[in-house]
């Protein structure tokens, strides 16, 4: 939450109003005369705008097939030298991959686990972009960096987040 400060005169009010209530959401506008009463303070308190998390489709639209991200993940944990961690490349094709595969039960109406195997992969990648530092100016450009409450109460939608990202970057 931030406040805002905004000098104008008084026929801008309303335009200077709107413009502010459709970029963030915003409290009440307090108004006050400057010193010399030729022009209108405005304060207002706002908040960004939460940003929708990329549908699926989105995220997964350029994505290899299911088959391939498995076969992909299988090699790169084949493939790992003993002793050497696996990158952050593995582990958001991994959760993104799970993810898919959850999303497909879920339309599909099976009830098993692939939900909760995807939310936990996807929490491992959370753990791994908080401990990296990751944030704004990150390897994301999307809204939500690894500790906001929003990827912490929905892991998954930040795997889409990062995974679109990474795919604009690949």
């Amino acid at each position: 939450m931030f406040e805002i400060r905004v000098i104008c005169t008084e026929p801008d009010i309303p335009a200077v109003t709107a413009a502010l209530t459709n970029a963030f959401t915003t409290g009440a506008v307090r108004q006050s005369k400057t010193f010399d009463g030729s022009k209108t303070r405005l304060y207002v308190t706002a908040e960004h705008r939460p940003q929708p998390w990329p549908t699926s489709e989105t995220a997964y639209a350029k994505a290899r097939s299911i088959i391939s991200e498995i076969g992909w993940t299988a090699r790169a944990a084949a493939d790992k030298p003993f002793g050497e961690q696996i990158g952050r490349e593995f582990w958001l094709r991994k959760a993104a991959v799970l993810d898919r595969i959850a999303l497909q039960d879920e339309a599909d109406g099976a009830h098993g686990d692939a939900a909760d195997v995807a939310t936990e992969a996807a929490r491992r990648l959370l753990d791994m972009d908080r401990a990296a530092g990751l944030g704004p100016g990150g390897y994301s450009d999307g809204p939500y960096p690894p500790d906001h409450p929003d990827s912490v109460r929905n892991p998954r939608g930040y795997v889409r987040q990062e995974y679109a990202a990474w795919h604009r970057h690949h």
